[in-house]
């Protein structure tokens, strides 16, 4: 694979992490209030500039991760080609979950602004309905982040085999990973639980800095040579 190949990578990944962290992250905290969907439907009337470009930051998102689960698969198909297939199949299983959650946001707002013609629905009933929407819309996260999971505990694997980049990466997927399994476990079945929350804590932080890691070292130094391995 040519230097100039994981630069691309490494670029994509980079993209992902600033429009992922704008609209996962930046976008909800300014504009929801948990457990009151009539002030965050207000807040979204007020902010429309901020929601939409939420929403142009998940599709930016959407479109890097597609380029870089093929580009994945083809760095390290030379390795295990049935584990890169794996591995790519997992994170688009992961995008078209996260393009689907966009159809519960656009609904949302559809019945929030009145845009949906409900005459036997009161105001306020329109607003629980779209509220019900962003639940499942952000519900669709625990489902995202299980194929997520997978394709890092499968990307690690192959990182660690291959020779070519440090295995401590590797490692650093493979643990970190399982991060997002018990994110998903503690939000779906035991939201109370401080022990999965100071587990899931560390592990996600382990995966941030190996996957940061990981785009760092693609754009910065690319693949070793074997004879360096």
């Amino acid at each position: 694979m040519s230097q100039g190949y994981a630069r691309l990578a490494g670029a994509l990944y980079l993209i992902i992490a600033f429009a992922g962290g704008f609209a996962i992250l930046y976008v909800p905290s300014a504009l929801n209030l948990p457990g009151d969907p009539a002030a965050t439907f207000t807040n979204i009337a007020r902010q429309r500039g901020l929601f939409h470009a939420g929403l142009v930051g998940d599709l930016v998102m959407i479109c890097a991760e597609v380029l870089l689960s093929v580009m994945l698969y083809f760095m390290f198909r030379p390795v295990n080609a049935t584990l890169s297939l794996a591995a790519s199949y997992a994170r688009l299983m992961m995008v078209a979950v996260m393009a689907a959650m966009l159809f519960f946001h656009a609904g949302s707002l559809a019945l929030a602004d009145g845009a949906v013609p409900l005459g036997s629905f009161t105001e306020a009933q329109r607003i629980e309905l779209a509220g019900l929407m962003r639940y499942i819309h952000d519900s669709g996260v625990w489902i995202w982040q299980i194929f997520f999971c997978l394709h890092l505990l499968l990307l690690g694997t192959l990182v660690m085999s291959s020779g070519l980049y440090p295995r401590l990466l590797g490692a650093g997927l493979i643990l970190g990973g399982t991060g997002y399994l018990f994110d998903s476990v503690q939000m779906f079945a035991l939201p109370d639980s401080m022990l999965l929350t100071a587990i899931k804590v560390a592990l996600l932080l382990i995966v941030t800095l190996a996957e940061i890691g990981f785009a760092l070292w693609l754009l910065l130094r690319g693949p070793r040579l074997r004879n360096q391995a």
